[in-house]
């Protein structure tokens, strides 16, 4: 039996119920389960670069040391990067410290933040 996670393919919704259910999270840790299947709906779905940047970077600056959003957020960054084939200098930073804080402390940053580093650099080939 299998502990990880799974998460079936959910689709983009309307950006103002991204907006609403993520913010939601980010005040109440109950809800991060819906804003899980949110934000990765919008990575995969969505295809407003700016606004599936703009998200990940908010979850992944604002959520809480230890919140299953943070790994999460950095594997959406992964998502965009792949994606869109770019992200801003923000979001790179933001991906490349998220993986660190996963490496250093799994319990602070979950590791799909590695994962999402990973496809950055994939996607992405940074010199």
């Amino acid at each position: 039996m299998h502990s990880h996670r799974s998460f079936e393919n959910p689709p983009a919704l309307p950006h103002e119920v991204v907006v609403e259910e993520l913010e939601r999270a980010l005040r109440d840790r109950s809800a991060e389960g819906e804003a899980a299947s949110v934000l990765v709906g919008t990575a995969l779905n969505d295809d407003d670069a700016q606004f599936v940047e703009h998200w990940c970077i908010e979850v992944g600056t604002r959520a809480v040391p230890g919140s299953s959003l943070l790994g999460l957020a950095g594997l959406c960054l992964g998502h965009t990067a792949r994606r869109f084939g770019r992200l801003s200098d923000e979001a790179l930073a933001l991906a490349r410290s998220l993986s660190a804080r996963a490496e250093a402390d799994p319990s602070d940053v979950d590791g799909r933040a590695v994962d999402g580093y990973d496809d950055v650099r994939s996607f992405l080939h940074p010199r």
